[in-house]
């Protein structure tokens, strides 16, 4: 047994390099397409034929005179009568060059999934280095082991990068965006991608420049647009980069959102300094009026990526509306009209990452309300699959590239571009922090601004842009691929290797997987309805007022237009609840939970699981659909009227209330009479009479019974309340309170004794200790004031436990 466990584990231990072998092996047929592998021209395929194997030269078909090939016509031998020998029927073929280039592309995919899939297997590598570095290695392996045996290696081209890599990676990203904190954050996101890219490209590209002026660099010849240009290609941060490192380190949300949303927006920036100084390099002489179009170009660039991606983000949700009956191709036009977005923005060279973010965000609610939950699924993993596919490519051609390309080693260049990098890195999001902290409520801290600027990662996007540069213009491309490259591996490698242990030793905080309730939900929305109430009281237009009108907005007009049937009209509470019971109901489905439950269950064995019976529920009376919608229109036409739009607070300004004096003086009459009243019955309040207690009322009724006899027609006299202890609301007594402080045996305290001090109805005292006044009918004693008396001396009879008092006494 253990060496049968010792065979079993070896082999799991071995598992992955068994993979990564299958993937090298799977690159013969891409040697052999290469003519790597070929023992003989290539024109010589082995053909078998019923068991026998031979070869046979193909050769091209003879030219004709006037340059086209003869057509051969099939001839039958066996009429012939000659002994030429027959052709026998070839039963299997290899024909490589008819399948190479997709077969190549699949086994390139195989590639990278069997090397994703072996780095997880083995989870120490996996913790410790991040998977966009162990890629780049397998892509050194492959490039390295193509180059060994006289090939040259293929080259990530640039037309492949951005028509075909790039974009899945950014649709999912776009489409998946948490839109909250990317809104709430935008302000800062816009400062880090617009003027931190512009300092950076700046800031290297000058002293780049600085540099190359000194003669003993041997660079003088490369000029200012060189060296700017090459700024703005390595100044931008990568969304590749970012999104491989900082998914593994699992970060706050915060930094996540700061940090991934200025690699996407600085695309703008990249793409108009790129085509900028691109352009500068072929004029003779560069005009004031070629800068402020630079400078325009900047705006038609970034808004104009933006209005093509809500362009068709608003077609695409349209077109969702009508899919109702053919749910197969709804995942479909996602894809598609994403993908016209970026390719309609390339074609006029505005930004294809803006618009790809653009469509994704628009088209995402009204997508959802339409399409069903297979369909939402089916795009959630489809575009999880294909990014993570493109991005595994990616890394692995950056080193499959590094081996093939040219470079032009320079260590002056080199180093300074990598030193520059980092110093414009840091200073830039110093600078602009300490700026951004002045309007922020929730500020960046010191820690969050080392990760800031320390996850400032470049990737593929810079070498691709790299390769973009025409030799004709700037001779130096070489050295600038070079130089790109090690910034690239530095960042990737030893930022992306170090900064796991510096958010663990820094105790930055990290991102908690918590599950969105509908209680949360509630307290986000009316924390959203208080601020922007808030905001009206003050008359201060922030951005919770521009978000309720497009709230509003959106509500009374967009979604009519782009979502079908009732989903239009429903309140976004409860279509968040009806998502939550969804997912909750999938969940647990795919935990197993329903199968414990069986298809049919009885009455009976319902009723052994739940015993108990349940209580009777108010039947309501049910509401016609109309009755219900006249409801709902009061409440809400009443309930808006409160936002109304007030100025800003000004107390010089401010309009009198005709009312306020009138309400003032009479609270101060209200005051005076109360100051008054109680002056009063400070003079004529005399001590209280102690209420006897029960017992002693028994004693006294017992000695004699006839004189609290009542007589017929007393059950319907009025009940007289008077409170002895308050003299100012002498009709507020509860005589049945004070029969039960009187049952108390324990003596009131002296405190409770000034208390109980006011204007009170006293008897008699007895003359003599033998005498009884009290119950003793004088002389001017009626009848109705002996039973005024019999009301205040009797407490009655006691009220029922079980209805009045809920609780055990003390002493059961």
């Amino acid at each position: 047994m253990q060496a049968k466990g010792f065979g079993v584990l070896g082999f799991l231990h071995a598992l992955p390099f068994l993979i990564g072998m299958a993937a090298l092996l799977g690159l013969l047929p891409v040697l052999h397409s290469h003519g790597l592998m070929a023992t003989s021209p290539s024109h010589i395929y082995p053909k078998i034929m019923h068991g026998v194997v031979e070869e046979e030269i193909t050769s091209s078909p003879h030219a004709t005179q006037d340059g086209h090939p003869k057509m051969k016509h099939p001839t039958n031998n066996s009429l012939d009568g000659h002994g030429k020998k027959r052709k026998i029927f070839p039963v299997l073929a290899v024909d490589y060059n008819h399948v190479r280039i997709p077969f190549e592309i699949a086994l390139w995919i195989l590639l990278a999934c069997l090397m994703k899939l072996g780095f997880h297997v083995i989870p120490t590598i996996s913790n410790i280095v991040p998977e966009s570095c162990l890629l780049i290695v397998v892509g050194l392996l492959v490039g390295g082991l193509i180059k060994a045996v006289g090939e040259d290696p293929p080259i990530l081209d640039s037309t492949t990068f951005f028509l075909f890599l790039l974009p899945p990676i950014i649709l999912d990203a776009g489409y998946f965006l948490p839109l909250r904190q990317f809104t709430e954050n935008l302000g800062t996101i816009l400062m880090f991608a617009v003027l931190g890219t512009l300092w950076n490209a700046f800031f290297v590209g000058g002293l780049l420049y600085a540099v190359c002026q000194i003669d003993v660099t041997g660079l003088s010849h490369i000029g200012l647009l060189s060296n700017l240009l090459f700024g703005s290609i390595i100044s931008a941060v990568d969304p590749v980069a970012v999104l491989a490192v900082f998914e593994e380190i699992h970060i706050n949300e915060l930094l996540h959102i700061l940090v991934f949303g200025e690699s996407l927006l600085n695309d703008a920036v990249t793409v108009v300094l790129y085509h900028l100084f691109d352009e500068y390099a072929t004029f003779d002489k560069i005009t004031f009026t070629d800068i402020i179009l630079g400078f325009l170009s900047f705006f038609v660039v970034s808004l104009g990526g933006v209005f093509v991606g809500v362009v068709y983000g608003i077609v695409a949700a349209f077109t969702s509306r009508f899919t109702s009956h053919i749910r197969v191709i709804e995942p479909l036009f996602v894809f598609l009209y994403s993908y016209m977005a970026y390719l309609s923005a390339e074609l006029f060279h505005l930004s294809g990452i803006m618009a790809l973010i653009a469509a994704g965000v628009v088209m995402r609610p009204y997508v959802e309300a339409n399409i069903s939950h297979k369909s939402h699924t089916t795009i959630k993993y489809f575009l999880k699959m294909w990014s993570s596919v493109s991005e595994t490519l990616i890394f692995i051609f950056l080193g499959v590239s590094t081996v093939a390309g040219q470079h032009r080693w320079n260590w002056t260049f080199v180093i300074c571009t990598l030193i520059f990098c980092l110093i414009a890195r840091v200073l830039g999001v110093l600078g602009l922090t300490w700026f951004i902290n002045k309007f922020r409520i929730v500020k960046l801290t010191p820690k969050d601004q080392f990760i800031i600027a320390y996850g400032g990662l470049r990737g593929a996007i810079a070498f691709s842009l790299g390769f973009l540069i025409e030799v004709k213009h700037f001779d130096m491309r070489n050295m600038f691929l070079t130089a790109i490259i090690t910034v690239i591996f530095f960042t990737v490698f030893v930022q992306g290797m170090t900064i796991r242990p510096l958010v663990d030793l820094l105790a930055v905080k990290k991102k908690q997987e918590t599950k969105r309730s509908i209680n949360e939900e509630i307290h986000t929305q009316f924390l959203d309805h208080l601020l922007t109430g808030i905001e009206d009281i003050c008359g201060h237009y922030g951005h919770h007022h521009w978000k309720d009108k497009l709230n509003r907005f959106n509500k009374k007009y967009i979604k009519k237009c782009l979502i079908a049937g009732e989903r239009s009209k429903e309140p976004q509470l409860i279509a968040f609840y009806h998502k939550m019971e969804m997912k909750q109901a999938i969940e647990l489905v795919e935990s197993g939970g329903m199968g414990k439950i069986p298809s049919a269950v009885s009455t009976v064995s319902m009723q052994n699981i739940n015993p108990k019976a349940l209580p009777v529920e108010r039947i309501l009376p049910a509401l016609s659909k109309d009755k219900e919608e006249e409801i709902r229109k009061i409440l809400r036409n009443n309930l808006q009227k409160t936002r109304q739009r007030l100025r800003s607070y000004n107390r010089h300004t401010l309009v009198a209330d005709p009312y306020e004096e009138a309400w003032n003086q009479m609270l101060l009459r209200r005051q005076k009479a109360r100051q008054l009243e109680q002056k009063i019955n400070n003079y004529l309040t005399v001590p209280a009479h102690k209420i006897d207690s029960p017992t002693m009322s028994r004693a006294r009724i017992g000695s004699d019974p006839l004189a609290y006899d009542p007589k017929p027609g007393s059950e319907n006299l009025p009940i007289i309340t008077i409170d002895p202890a308050s003299p100012q609301s002498p009709e507020s007594v509860d005589l049945v309170n004070e029969a039960l402080k009187g049952m108390d045996h324990l003596p009131p305290s002296p405190e409770e004794d000034e208390d109980e001090e006011g204007l009170v109805m006293r008897t008699k005292e007895p003359s003599s200790p033998g005498t009884d006044d009290v119950f003793t009918p004088g002389a001017n004693d009626s009848p109705s004031n002996q039973r005024m008396m019999r009301c205040l001396s009797d407490p009655g009879p006691r009220p029922d436990p079980e209805e009045e008092d809920p609780f055990i006494p003390k002493g059961q």
